[in-house]
């Protein structure tokens, strides 16, 4: 059976030794795999419509994306566990005196990458749903690295010395950042936590729906496989940020697609 071709955004240096890592994880599989690494999201979301790779490890705005583009003829295969309950946290200069939302009416929010789910897109989202209406807030929008969907996690940090240097009143993170900065201590007590959103999901595996199931199915079964308790195994889950990978959790995405609607965030790049 062919190898499936798998296609990933090269956001970080690592990625090259995690997909290195998977491909011989895949090696004398039922079905096995390659991949392909692409510079941005809009790249990738194409060539898998096009058939050049057979599956794309898609952010939630691609995944979004990809099934409004084929009209919901998108699969999504698997996750990893860390992409069920993703959330996005408000931070501000601790002792700033800001207890939520509500309070930054009149302020200044700032934001990551425009095409950033986490420290953008649902960010504005939620804070409609917490009764803050277009021109409470002062939005300041930092497009550090458009085309990776912040997963560079820049404009995050970026957002964050916004606040530090009391240019914004608070920023738009996603919890895995905010996490990295309070277990590496960068900056302790420089920051609190005033809001978590509701939960969503984040990254997938997409295919199509043309992708034969009798390669896709013993491919996901495979992953599912991947074993924590395995050393060799370990070292690519925790690269990749996770204990093990699941089944995905559709209704985990309603919020994104509600938010893209309202936005008017295009289908397209």
């Amino acid at each position: 059976m062919d190898p499936l071709l798998i296609g990933a955004v090269a956001y970080s240096p690592n990625i090259v030794p995690i997909w290195e890592g998977v491909r011989e994880y895949f090696r004398g599989a039922p079905v096995e795999m390659d991949f392909v690494l692409f510079s941005n999201y809009g790249r990738q979301v194409d060539a898998l419509l096009a058939g050049t790779i057979d599956i794309a490890w898609n952010t939630n705005l691609a995944w979004v994306r990809t099934v409004l583009r084929t009209d919901g003829r998108a699969r999504a295969l698997a996750m990893r566990d860390t992409d069920v309950e993703f959330r996005t946290v408000l931070v501000t200069r601790a002792g700033a005196g800001l207890r939520g939302p509500k309070d930054l009416v009149g302020r200044r929010l700032a934001l990551g990458s425009r095409d950033s789910a986490q420290a953008a897109i649902l960010p504005v989202h939620f804070l409609r749903r917490e009764g803050l209406g277009e021109g409470d807030v002062e939005l300041i929008r930092i497009d550090s690295d458009l085309g990776k969907h912040g997963d560079t996690g820049r404009s995050e940090l970026d957002a964050i010395r916004a606040v530090l240097d009391e240019e914004a009143d608070a920023a738009a993170i996603g919890i895995t950042t905010w996490e990295a900065i309070g277990r590496d201590e960068l900056m302790p007590g420089a920051l609190e936590s005033i809001w978590t959103s509701p939960a969503y999901c984040h990254c997938n595996f997409t295919a199509l729906d043309t992708l034969d199931a009798a390669r896709a199915e013993p491919w996901v079964e495979h992953l599912l496989a991947m074993d924590w308790d395995n050393p060799e195994h370990r070292n690519i889950l925790e690269q990749e940020g996770l204990r093990e990978w699941v089944r995905p959790r559709l209704d985990g995405y309603n919020d994104l697609f509600d938010a893209v609607a309202e936005q008017g965030v295009s289908a397209r790049w």
